[in-house]
């Protein structure tokens, strides 16, 4: 009797491990012995630079590595060529991971702690989205290594997202439903430090107002000219104006994208391209209108015309605390970016560049605590947050820049395409897998994400895109 209650004692006493979990290494090692693998794909990746909807080369790459490792890969979805949704395994949890890969455009830059464009006026990736769709890639990769390896039920996809910076590549994605069926989305973003994002961000509607006026002699006969240039910098007066009587969390920027052809010809088409944000999209909606009206009254006052086109438009993020728990205590387990000598003396040259001293780079190395969650102050904006409105989402970042550099700054470009971005990304991957064998190995967890989803979105809530029904804008980053 004895023996049997020692050997009972001594049963408890071992940790109980769920189907799977006791293969947890096999996707890191995977990760660990193909980093090299992965760096030569994002520098690929990064060397292309290519713009929104122009990303053939870049899309291909991801495509091509996840079709050999396995993945049934579907091409061309909602209208744009470079997306794609890879699929592995059978059954649920149907778990998706957020891929993107295109470029900003004039921002071109070498990998060096100095200003050193490689093409003048040409891309570069100063968002990181050559890291992204690697990281993405590579996570879903070392996800389908410890499906194989156990046997475990499960399907895995990785959504292809074109054109995040402006043309809202995942937004046709939701509209036309390819999100359905997915019980959660994992999503991550390059940043300058390791922490899972509890921010909604700002919805954002991406405006162009178009002035058509007549074309005439600016000196010889100006008054049968009507400037559609003198429209849009009415346009601009009106609209700096109204700042002053907008929420604070609002922000509304522009780009005069063409202003004539030259000074002595009175313009007869002039186009600004207007962001305009807030973190509700209702009161976006009511910034929207105002705006709208100010145009209207810019083209009677200039006796033009506007005609507008919605560009793009994304709701703000719906946060995820459970998924966010996974995700923390993953990313706690992976730690955060370590230089090497070689990355330490690039980072501290950005330092100095950016007036920072070189204590800020301890930071790629830690984590950042779980925050809470406080109402948008402004800021940026994502497609993200549209499938965050249909499928429960968490997002974080790794530290892929050097701490301190300011975001779509070329310091970014330098450091995302070394092997800082690359370590970066072996980690993001790495998160990814362990969060994916917590959600594939606990029904509880699912579920538990699931009805938070459902509370927090609301038992009305009907999913209505801010683009409207248009097509993708697949020319908005061609000259014209």
């Amino acid at each position: 009797m004895l023996k049997k209650q020692l050997l009972l004692l001594a049963a408890a006493a071992i940790p109980v491990l769920l189907f799977g979990q006791e293969n947890k290494d096999v996707p890191l090692n995977y990760l660990d012995k193909s980093f090299q693998t992965y760096d030569q794909m994002q520098k690929d990746i990064w060397d292309k630079a290519e713009l929104g909807f122009l990303e053939t080369e870049s899309s291909g790459i991801l495509q091509k590595h996840l079709q050999a490792n396995g993945f049934t890969v579907e091409t061309g979805l909602a209208g744009m060529p470079t997306s794609f949704i890879a699929s592995y395994g059978s059954g649920g949890p149907v778990i998706g991971i957020l891929a993107e890969f295109d470029a900003l455009p004039g921002i071109s830059q070498d990998t060096v702690p100095h200003r050193k464009p490689l093409e003048k006026g040409g891309g570069g990736h100063a968002c990181g989205h050559n890291l992204f769709g690697t990281g993405s890639v590579a996570g879903a990769v070392a996800i389908k290594e410890w499906l194989a390896n156990t046997g475990h039920q499960g399907t895995i996809k990785v959504f292809g997202t074109p054109a995040e910076e402006g043309g809202g590549g995942k937004v046709y994605l939701v509209r036309d439903g390819f999100f359905s069926g997915i019980d959660m989305v994992l999503d991550w973003h390059p940043a300058s430090r390791n922490a899972v994002t509890v921010s909604t961000g700002t919805a954002i509607q991406m405006v162009d107002y178009t002035f058509h006026g007549k074309p005439a002699h600016a000196a010889g006969n100006p008054d049968k000219g009507r400037s559609a240039l003198d429209g849009v910098e009415a346009l601009n007066f009106m609209v700096n104006m109204l700042r002053e009587h907008v929420p604070t969390s609002s922000r509304i920027h522009y780009v005069i994208s063409n202003g004539g052809e030259a000074p002595n010809v009175v313009p007869e088409i002039a186009t600004v391209s207007y962001y305009i944000r807030h973190p509700k999209r209702d009161e976006l909606q009511n910034l929207v209108s105002w705006i709208n009206q100010a145009a209207e009254g810019a083209a009677k006052g200039t006796q033009t015309t506007v005609t507008s086109e919605i560009i793009a438009g994304f709701y703000e993020k719906l946060p995820n605390r459970k998924l966010a728990e996974v995700v923390q205590k993953n990313l706690e387990r992976v730690g955060g970016v370590h230089y090497d000598e070689r990355e330490r003396t690039f980072a501290a040259g950005i330092a100095k560049g950016l007036g920072l001293a070189d204590t800020v780079l301890k930071n790629a190395a830690i984590v950042q605590p779980l925050a809470d969650e406080t109402p948008s102050q402004g800021g940026g904006s994502s497609d993200v947050g549209d499938v965050s409105w249909n499928v429960p989402t968490v997002s974080f970042g790794t530290a892929s820049f050097v701490p301190g550099s300011p975001g779509h700054s070329w310091q970014n470009v330098a450091s995302g395409g070394t092997t800082i971005g690359t370590k970066s990304l072996i980690n993001t991957a790495k998160v990814f897998a362990l969060t994916a064998i917590d959600l594939y190995t606990n029904p509880t967890l699912v579920e538990a994400v699931k009805e938070e989803f459902e509370s927090r979105r609301g038992a009305d809530f009907k999913y209505e895109s801010l683009l409207g029904d248009r097509a993708p804008a697949l020319d908005y980053r061609v000259e014209k």
